[in-house]
């Protein structure tokens, strides 16, 4: 069993940053790919950035590459997003999530565990 908590969400202009993070409990999360995915009210849970087990691999949906970057710390249980340039069009709940499955999942139903979300809002 996995626990996650994310932090860090708010209130942000556009062209500014927010850097999430997720802790996870637990001995094993070094098994895990690690995710953040977003969603607005009415849509469905949309991928943002996922990396590999050990950190090696990263992949990004294609509207933050170059201004998200995923990254983790398997000896402190972390997982963070750092967001930058932000757009009014990421506003969104985040929600960290952990996968079982190996490579770089990008699917939701990839993934096992789920953080109970946080919400990033950017204002004009």
């Amino acid at each position: 069993q996995v626990q996650l908590v994310e932090s860090g969400g708010g209130l942000v202009q556009a062209g500014g940053a927010l850097r999430l993070s997720c802790a996870a409990s637990g001995r094993t999360f070094s098994t895990y790919a690690m995710a953040w995915f977003r969603q607005v009210p009415g849509q469905e849970r949309k991928f943002v950035a996922v990396i590999s087990r050990v950190g090696g691999v990263t992949s990004y949906e294609d509207s933050v590459k170059g201004r998200f970057t995923i990254s983790r710390d398997n000896a402190k249980n972390t997982v963070n997003l750092q967001m930058n340039s932000l757009k009014l069009e990421d506003t969104a709940v985040y929600y960290c999530a952990a996968s079982r499955s190996f490579g770089v999942p990008t699917t939701t139903g990839n993934y096992d565990y789920w953080g109970q979300g946080t919400q990033v809002t950017v204002s004009s």
